[in-house]
């Protein structure tokens, strides 16, 4: 099986992209390495499974050529973190709607299947409760932070259009709070964040009053739940939720981050305005309803908070930025 992963040099990408190579499929990844690195791929391309092209899917020509040998279609390539998103908006919309736009057209022509990864941004700031896939979602064109959202949201209506029209064997993943080694602070990635200043003993920037909650899903489990979902063909014309069910507010993840480092650096709460400007709004609360994921796939949980954490603060202590140090 040969498989294309967008965006397969970054966090998350390059990740999936060792469990299809290690699972004995070809890979070929696309990636402009603006926020992944061809660093995170070095031990992956020793199987010589794995190829890199260095591109942005915003090239449909390129795209086109590299689906056309592809047997299934991972879309992750997209603007990446809270800062990034903030910073530059217009090229957060250009990357997630016209990159979108032009993976799924080359899968339509060609009828290959494809899972495109969007995110629990997509509920908006205003949502409450345990979030299933068909909850009401407020969001607000006007506001900094939800530029994302609706980007986002755009390319799963065009996804699920295409499915309903019968051109496109498609799923839609809302990704709630992936976290792990590979994961940069540089974009405003909560846990590598506070695992650097833990280790280095300076204060953790808590944004807000730390009582927001959120559940963290480590990579590990995520990219098995994407492989299972793409395996699945119940899944197809449908939005899942993939993420945990392990809730923790961010001050008292602040406090587990100190405590695993070892070290009396202290917790210091900062505005959102001080970081982001005015107008920022970051939701109270984000749990996923799992229900669905679970029903589909019998997906369950391998690798706990801690287990992220813990590895959050050895990348730390080991100065390993992929982003910051790696070579382009």
């Amino acid at each position: 099986m040969r498989v294309l992963v967008t965006g397969g040099a970054g966090f998350v990408g390059s990740r999936l992209v060792e469990r299809l190579a290690e699972g004995g499929a070809l890979v070929d990844v696309v990636d402009d390495l603006s926020t992944g690195s061809a660093r995170n791929l070095e031990a992956v391309q020793r199987y010589g499974r794995v190829s890199l092209v260095r591109g942005d899917v915003r090239d449909r020509d390129l795209v086109g050529d590299l689906v056309r040998e592809a047997d299934a279609v991972f879309h992750l390539a997209g603007a990446v973190g809270v800062r990034r998103v903030a910073e530059d908006p217009v090229d957060t919309w250009s990357r997630n709607v016209e990159g979108t736009a032009s993976v799924l057209a080359a899968c339509a022509r060609l009828g290959t299947r494809c899972l495109v990864a969007s995110t629990s941004e997509v509920y908006g700031t205003r949502a409450t409760g345990v979030l299933a896939e068909d909850a009401a979602v407020a969001v607000e064109p006007t506001a900094r932070r939800d530029v994302y959202a609706v980007s986002k949201m755009a390319g799963e209506s065009l996804a699920l259009a295409m499915h309903r029209a019968s051109l496109l064997p498609v799923t839609v993943v809302r990704l709630f709070n992936v976290v792990g080694p590979r994961q940069s602070e540089r974009y405003g990635m909560v846990l590598p964040r506070f695992a650097r200043a833990a280790v280095r003993g300076e204060p953790l920037p808590v944004h807000g009053d730390g009582r927001q909650s959120r559940c963290f899903l480590h990579v590990d489990d995520a990219t098995r739940a994407l492989a299972l979902l793409a395996a699945t063909p119940a899944a197809e014309g449908l939005v899942v939720n993939v993420g945990s069910d392990e809730e923790v507010e961010v001050g008292e993840l602040a406090r587990r981050v100190v405590a695993a480092a070892g070290t009396d650096a202290p917790i210091r709460c900062v505005p959102f305005a001080d970081v982001y400007g005015e107008g920022f709004v970051d939701p109270p609360r984000r749990r996923p309803d799992l229900s669905r994921l679970v029903a589909l796939t019998g997906f369950a949980r391998a690798r706990s908070l801690a287990d992220a954490i813990a590895g959050a603060v050895a990348h730390a202590r080991a100065g390993l930025d992929p982003v910051a140090r790696a070579p382009r």
